[in-house]
């Protein structure tokens, strides 16, 4: 891949696909890291004289106009991150964005309107899709991609538009690849992964694939109870995938084979319900109530994947403990990211709910060797998958 030297931008209009869909809480912003993420790459074009238009997308208004999935606020952020006003044209491809990119003058930069707004950016057809990037691609001379949290979409800004104009890698992206790769290609051993989240359905690929690299794999979250379940275990009222019992069965048995440590909680917090307040009593993990559902992982849990941890010299964690979002159930989670910055191991933190938590609990991120932007595109990464938005800077 090329990267950002490679190109000469002076006065020239670049194009950069960033990933800037964050939170928000009707116009406010309540978590600016994948802006902040982006600050870096948007910097440098910007001191070496190119007219940065920056393209992005925001929620899912599914092809449509919606008020609520506007870059609007996002303007505003990166501006005040960047020290200097940032242009929003009220299109993504059309006369506004047109004029607003006619505007820039070298060293300036601009946002596009949510790239989803236009059917064309997801379009499975292939010719819709390539009539819009064509659009994309008219208002701009290079391109860079810089939204590693979108690398694993195939739509028109990310697919595309690489092959409509001599394009580079953004910082972001080279980053992420370079560890990724030290994940998949150059390991430290002991390599631990920890998985959180809720579903087990949306790691399938990725834990079986890890099954074949990882010694310890760590599961907690929603999806510790499908492992539960599967041997045999009451869950209660928890989260469970019934469907996936025996896929879970058929990795518990390769975990075995292969000698992997597949370590599960030992211990849980069961409550009532599913709220901030609900009640809740420290229960073993095999011993959950049929009326309670748990939570977070419990403290014996926390001691124990902390001590799974210790010696670790490559760790790799994606997905909560628990509903950290809730204060009371938010221990296990900080008890996994504490340990991994306790370590003397390269510790990469998988983005989506696991960054997010590291920000909302207050942790210092560098902390962490890495916190990703890319949660679902570090984990296809991770299964073995062909992104099609690496693919397409391939030359």
């Amino acid at each position: 891949m090329r990267k950002l030297d490679d190109l000469e931008v002076k006065g020239r209009r670049v194009l950069v696909r960033a990933d800037l869909n964050v939170p928000l809480d009707g116009a406010t912003i309540t978590d600016d890291g994948r802006i902040r993420a982006s600050v870096p790459t948007i910097t440098a074009l910007v001191e070496a004289g190119a007219k940065v238009i920056v393209c992005a997308h925001l929620g899912r208004p599914k092809g449509q106009p919606k008020p609520e999935f506007s870059l609007r606020p996002v303007a505003r952020r990166l501006g005040e991150l960047l020290g200097q006003e940032v242009a929003f044209a009220g299109d993504v491809a059309g006369p506004s964005a047109r004029s607003t990119v006619a505007s820039l003058q070298d060293g300036q930069v601009a946002l596009l309107e949510n790239l989803r707004y236009e059917p064309g950016e997801e379009s499975k057809d292939d010719a819709t899709r390539r009539a819009f990037a064509e659009k994309l691609a008219d208002l701009a001379e290079l391109y860079v991609s810089d939204g590693f949290g979108a690398v694993h979409r195939k739509h028109a800004s990310v697919y595309d538009v690489p092959a409509l104009l001599p394009h580079a890698a953004g910082g972001l992206v080279v980053a992420e690849v370079e560890v990724l790769r030290k994940l998949t290609e150059d390991t430290e051993r002991p390599y631990v992964v920890v998985l959180g989240g809720a579903k087990v359905s949306d790691k399938l690929g990725v834990i079986a694939n890890l099954l074949t690299k990882v010694d310890r794999l760590l599961v907690g979250g929603g999806m510790a109870y499908t492992f539960l379940a599967a041997q045999g275990h009451e869950v209660g009222n928890s989260l469970l995938q019934a469907d996936q019992l025996d896929q879970v069965r058929g990795f518990l048995d390769e975990a075995a084979k292969r000698g992997v440590d597949l370590v599960l909680p030992v211990d849980v917090l069961a409550a009532t319900g599913f709220a901030e307040d609900a009640p809740y009593d420290v229960v073993g993990a095999t011993e959950i109530p049929a009326d309670r559902e748990g939570l977070d992982i419990g403290p014996e849990t926390r001691e124990l994947f902390a001590a799974k941890l210790a010696d670790a010299r490559t760790v790799f964690w994606n997905g909560p403990m628990g509903v950290f979002e809730f204060e009371a159930f938010s221990g296990g989670t900080r008890a996994v990211a504490e340990a991994l910055i306790a370590s003397d191991a390269f510790t990469v933190v998988g983005g989506g709910d696991s960054a997010a938590a590291v920000r909302r609990l207050g942790l210092a991120e560098d902390g962490f060797s890495h916190i990703s932007t890319g949660g679902g595109a570090s984990l296809e990464y991770l299964e073995g998958k062909i992104l099609p938005g690496l693919a397409a800077l391939e030359d």
